[in-house]
């Protein structure tokens, strides 16, 4: 599976690194190129200098074949661009978009875009301990 990542903050450098050692063919963009020293030194994926919306940075990271894309910037009214840009423009099947605000979340995902809301969902995951009666552990996904 090809992947094309935008974005490359801790977020999107852990996602990149998951799916390359997964053994899936990655690109990850990013405007910054200090952001990709988060990537790890035997990171396997392809590393493009750009813009996360513009036609032609998503080209060279491959998108015109990519499998899936995902935007995890820091900013939702670019994460949104980026993703209609890759679901409209590039036909990409499988499409995810990072939206901290819960309300834009609701109105984008009515309108067809596949949502991730680190928001809600770590809310939910306080809720959850605080009701479990078990321990609940959330991190090292990298170190398996």
């Amino acid at each position: 599976m090809h992947v094309v990542i935008v974005g490359c903050g801790r977020v999107g450098a852990t996602l990149a690194t998951m799916l390359a050692r997964g053994g899936h063919s990655v690109a990850i963009v990013d405007h910054n190129s200090q952001a990709f020293d988060r990537l790890p030194d035997e990171f396997t994926g392809q590393t493009v200098i750009g813009t996360g919306i513009d036609e032609d940075v998503l080209r060279r990271a491959g998108i015109e074949h990519a499998d899936a894309f995902a935007a995890v910037m820091t900013a939702d009214n670019r994460n949104i661009m980026a993703a209609q840009v890759a679901k409209h423009v590039f036909q990409v099947p499988k499409v995810v978009c990072r939206i901290y605000d819960p309300l834009r979340e609701e109105t984008y995902r009515d309108l067809g875009l596949e949502t991730i809301c680190p928001t809600t969902i770590g809310a939910q995951q306080i809720v959850d301990c605080f009701v479990s009666k078990t321990p609940v552990a959330l991190s090292g996904a990298l170190e398996h």
